[in-house]
């Protein structure tokens, strides 16, 4: 069996954003150094109270992995705030199984089901929509975030980019589906099937993907077609390369929006709240931040972040960093690093001086 895919991480609940005094930050000063040694695969911009502190390649387009997410929770919150949708209504778990593909997420799905599970709030094998947007951020599920951007609407969704002003965001489009788009039915070689793909462009791949999301959705055995081992490497970094992409500008951008919290309805940033700042559940973090928010992703080759606070003392930051072409070995030690400096950034101006290239 080929190495298993994974679009997303769920980092949030394992995130403890609390200041630590009288240590090294060790793991922001690796993050930070790989960045400077790595610049052309990374990219980075951060703002502090209306001024741009950090850029690094900020318009640079690319790959988000589950990142893009932000922009489904945005549109739950909307069309909740707006009483469109009921995000107390009950649905069936069947319903999001039609997008579940084993092996695929990084274990997402069954762990966020096992954490509904524990907390009492599955009842007659359903679940809450709210819990159902949590669990597309918090633990990352695709199935989850496939089953929303069907019943929000894929056209409702992809008008927020243009709404939030994201002019080099590149089309949203069924994740999970789009994995179908690289099974090996006559036995290719790799590179015939990557010569297929890249006769796409943007609008014809998101349109295919969209074709098979209708399969997956009108019958509750196609995602048993899906066979893991046509996905060579090769053919996984041809996925992740061709996910919805944009840059940390216009992402460090969609942060301030969510920031500032003066763009979009009052019920509908209650709604995100809930689904986008669940670490502020933690006693600990509310002790020194007034709200915060993020969401990270990455596939074998990807990670992503954007990320956004404001602190007891007024401050606001809004950041988003990502990385593409990373070794596996790269991705985990970055995933490991991340929170410490994620930490470093929102409370010590002496190592965010530190952040120039």
């Amino acid at each position: 069996m080929k190495p298993p895919l994974n679009l997303a991480i769920a980092t949030v609940m394992l995130f403890l954003l609390l200041p630590v005094t009288g240590f090294p930050q060790s793991g922001a000063d690796s993050l930070l150094h790989f960045i400077k040694q790595n610049e052309s695969r990374s990219s980075l911009f951060l703002i502090r109270n209306d001024t741009v502190r950090s850029a690094l390649n900020e318009n640079k387009v690319m790959p988000l992995a589950s990142t893009v997410k932000i922009i489904v929770a945005i549109e739950f919150a909307k069309q909740a705030g707006a009483g469109v949708l009921d995000p107390g209504a009950r649905i069936p778990l069947g319903d999001l199984e039609k997008y579940y593909l084993p092996y695929t997420d990084g274990g997402a799905y069954p762990q966020w089901l096992a954490y509904e599970k524990g907390k009492g709030h599955l009842a007659g094998d359903s679940v809450a929509l709210i819990d159902v947007a949590r669990g597309m951020i918090i633990f990352s599920s695709n199935a989850n975030s496939e089953y929303l951007m069907d019943l929000l609407g894929f056209s409702n969704v992809q008008s927020n980019l243009a709404m939030l002003g994201l002019k080099q965001h590149t089309p949203i489009y069924p994740l999970v589906a789009s994995l179908f788009l690289y099974q090996n039915p006559k036995h290719l070689d790799d590179d015939a099937i990557i010569r297929q793909i890249q006769g796409m462009n943007n609008d014809a791949y998101a349109h295919a993907a969209f074709l098979i999301h209708q399969e997956l959705k009108n019958d509750s055995n196609y995602r048993k077609k899906f066979r893991l081992q046509d996905l060579s490497l090769k053919l996984q970094k041809e996925w992740s390369d061709r996910l919805p992409a944009s840059t940390t500008r216009e992402y460090a951008q969609v942060c301030y929006v969510l920031n500032y919290r003066k763009y979009f309805s009052k019920a509908a940033y209650a709604i995100l709240a809930k689904v986008l700042e669940s670490l502020m559940e933690n006693p600990a973090n509310a002790s020194w931040i007034d709200h915060a928010g993020m969401k990270a992703g990455s596939t074998i080759t990807v990670l992503t972040k954007a990320l956004y606070a404001t602190l007891k003392d007024g401050s606001r930051i809004e950041m988003a960093y990502f990385f593409n072409d990373l070794t596996g070995d790269e991705n985990a030690k970055l995933q490991r690093w991340m929170n410490d400096f994620d930490i470093s950034v929102l409370t010590d101006d002496a190592f965010r001086k530190q952040l120039v290239f």
